[in-house]
């Protein structure tokens, strides 16, 4: 028999009904799940974001990917960031700022090899540590509520994962960048005092912004365009995060827009679904440099 899809609102209604606060009742209900106890599944989650914090250590002492394609990046807007000049123009304020730099340091150290948290995959393993260390950072928020925080987005994952898909393979960037940003809001609206119809409302605000986005990277390789949409998708999370808290619903629900995420990824042509048979992936440059760096690897 075929079971219902599990969906985001209807967990938020059985923990409305059970009487528990939301957190609660997933953490009870992962821990079922993983025939765990649930301290057990808290200390887990714990592990999991100071493996984040390391990766985001790591990439921020400027390192490169092994194929010398990215990296540094992350280092060098910090460092812009303490500078004179960015005190006079400076652009981002220090909420997104920073957010921005540790998405990137987490995604550079994926591409240097290092070790991430697949967040929902490697591909997007910036967004969720950039968002969740900058509100640390800026918000005062305590280490036990970003390690909650970790549970409402794990399974935001997971109802994306069943009703949908997050590889880009499946529905190119959007399943990947894009599941990483809801997944980041929704934690975002948590730990800042959010309820479970604000944490709906932010991950549909995220597929609406990224709805399409496509899977294109150069040489294969996780790296361009890769770690610089996951700088560009903690800013669609932040984003979205303030307008649901700000009480601005969203008219189509985050299930809704989880299945269109689905349709519209199905009916993205292969060359835009992680192939790097499209986009940027088949431009003249990216070609030449996919060349010669197959080129050096046979020798």
């Amino acid at each position: 028999m075929r079971r219902d899809k599990l969906a985001w609102a209807q967990l938020v209604s059985e923990a409305e009904a059970k009487g528990m606060a939301l957190f609660d009742y997933l953490l009870e209900r992962n821990a079922v799940q993983m025939e765990m106890d649930k301290d057990s599944v808290f200390r887990k989650m714990e592990d999991m974001l100071q493996v984040m914090e390391d990766a985001v250590a790591f990439g921020l002492t400027g390192v490169r990917s092994n194929s010398g394609l990215t990296g540094g990046s992350a280092k060098k807007l910090k460092d812009y960031t303490a500078s004179a000049e960015h005190k006079k123009q400076g652009l981002l304020g220090p909420v997104v700022g920073s957010a921005v730099i540790y998405a990137l340091a987490a995604a550079e150290a994926n591409a240097a090899m290092g070790r991430i948290v697949a967040a929902p995959t490697a591909g997007a393993s910036g967004i969720l540590p950039g968002v969740l260390m900058s509100l640390q950072e800026h918000c005062n928020v305590p280490r036990k509520k970003l390690v909650e925080g970790l549970v409402i987005a794990g399974v935001i994952g997971e109802v994306i994962a069943d009703r949908a898909s997050i590889a880009g393979a499946t529905g190119g960037c959007q399943a990947e960048c894009g599941s990483g940003a809801a997944m980041a809001a929704g934690a975002a609206v948590y730990v800042l005092g959010g309820n479970g119809r604000q944490i709906d409302d932010a991950i549909s605000i995220v597929f609406k912004n990224m709805l399409g986005l496509v899977c294109d990277p150069v040489a294969g390789l996780v790296e361009v365009p890769c770690i610089k949409r996951n700088a560009g998708s903690v800013v669609q999370s932040i984003l979205a995060a303030e307008m649901a808290l700000a009480g601005i619903g969203s008219f189509i629900p985050a299930d809704e827009a989880i299945d269109a995420m689905d349709k519209v990824g199905r009916a993205l042509p292969q060359g835009l679904r992680e192939t790097a048979e499209g986009g940027l992936a088949v431009t003249p440059t990216a070609k030449a440099w996919t060349e010669n760096y197959f080129k050096g690897i046979r020798g």
